[in-house]
């Protein structure tokens, strides 16, 4: 069992930059970041190898989200720039079962309890 904790989340204005981070209780494989906006089904934001070698990115955070890991730490980043009010959501953080990174919510087995972002217009 891998217990993940996220933090970071916070209210911000539109333009500015949050940095969320997740904290795992032990080793983990690829890993990724999820949101959930209200009325609006989950979306992988963001994903990860276990090596950190390669990532994926939703298009509508390409270019001003960044995902990284240190694997040290056991500790999982996702650096948020240029926030739109349409990033408004709860993120998670999640661990898969596999060595790359994945898009397959039902491969990731270890989910964190969220952090709420609001991004103000």
């Amino acid at each position: 069992q891998v217990q993940l904790v996220e933090s970071g989340g916070g209210l911000v204005q539109a333009g500015g930059s949050l940095r969320l981070s997740c904290a795992a209780s032990g080793r983990t494989l690829s890993m990724g970041w999820f949101r959930r906006a209200p009325g609006k089904e989950r979306e992988l934001v963001g994903a990860i190898t276990w090596s950190g070698g390669a990532t994926y990115y939703a298009d509508s955070v390409k270019g001003r989200f960044t995902i990284s890991r240190d694997n040290v730490k056991n500790t999982l980043y996702l650096q948020m720039n240029r926030l739109k009010p349409e990033d408004t959501a709860v993120y998670y953080c999640a661990a898969s079962r596999t060595l790359e990174w994945t898009k397959a919510g039902d491969m990731y087995d270890y989910w964190g309890q969220g952090t709420q972002v609001a991004v103000s217009s």
